[in-house]
């Protein structure tokens, strides 16, 4: 089973909703833990623990994890692990981007089975070349994994390099944006021609004015979203068919800061899952 097929049937059985698994340091400080490994460690395992059998999907953000060097490697791995075990899909939110073999030791750690940082899918950017990721694309799909690839992110830093239109008066009018998803979606058209929805997918925030990106308003071939932006940041689960209209079945809402804000009592925060999922209507989770 492919990683789209994998998705397309976590996300029939729980809906779009996806837990991005955030310790922030205030986060630490509200749910009374220490700041430090130990602390996102359980932070980690409570919101895994929380959020199985009630959602499909988590993204444990790596950085919080990473600043407390290999504790918080190990931190993570278990976390990652406890996810994965409970059923869940994991996508490791690593944003990492290079070149040659080194981006190929980076899709080993992440992607690799077996790996101590085995995810089911990863983040990655394509502003070395969306070319440079050819080789993790095809690692994934034999392995039955998946990758998000940056496309149209919300902080507004971004706006300038993927809303830019390259090769200016060369006949090309898509922006970086633009040019990056159908690079993408080259490679999957021939790599996956028969997926109902493919491995490799894009991270384009909920926030973002698609037309204003220069992005399609349908991806072909159908490709997984991942959507940051629900939730604290403005956009509401109600808008999620306006938002990505003929996609809209494609994405995986993620929210944060709304979720975990209910503190570290497992019951409130399981039930803060479950009023969050039940904002998403039924009709978005075929």
């Amino acid at each position: 089973m492919t990683f789209g097929d994998s998705l397309r049937e976590t996300r029939n059985s729980f809906g779009p909703l996806c837990v991005g698994i955030d310790p922030h340091e205030h986060l630490l400080r509200a749910w009374d833990l220490e700041v430090s490994a130990r602390g996102v460690r359980e932070f980690g395992l409570r919101t895994v623990a929380a959020s199985a059998g009630r959602v499909g999907v988590v993204k444990p953000q790596v950085s919080f994890f990473e600043r407390f060097g290999s504790a918080g490697f190990q931190a993570l791995e278990a976390v990652m692990a406890a996810a994965r075990d409970a059923g869940l899909l994991v996508i490791a939110d690593a944003k990492r981007g290079d070149i040659g073999t080194t981006m190929d030791g980076y899709t080993a750690a992440w992607l690799s089975p077996g790996s101590p940082l085995e995810a089911d899918a990863v983040t990655v950017s394509p502003y070395l070349g969306a070319g440079s990721l050819q080789a993790t694309f095809a690692f994934a799909l034999q392995h039955g994994k998946g990758v998000f690839v940056l496309a149209a992110t919300s902080n507004p830093e971004g706006r300038v390099l993927q809303r830019a239109v390259p090769h200016a008066g060369e006949g090309h009018a898509g922006s970086v944006a633009a040019e990056v998803v159908e690079t993408v979606s080259a490679w999957t058209r021939t790599a996956e021609p028969d997926a109902a929805l493919s491995s490799v997918g894009f991270v384009i925030g909920a926030t973002v004015d698609r037309a204003d990106a220069g992005l399609p308003a349908r991806l072909s071939p159908a490709a997984p979203i991942l959507a940051p932006g629900f939730g604290a940041q403005g956009a509401e689960p109600r808008d999620l068919a306006r938002l990505f209209g003929p996609d809209a079945h494609a994405v995986i809402a993620s929210e944060s800061r709304s979720i975990l804000s209910a503190g570290p009592d497992p019951v409130a925060l399981a039930a803060r899952i479950d009023e969050r999922r039940a904002l998403y209507s039924e009709d978005q989770h075929g």
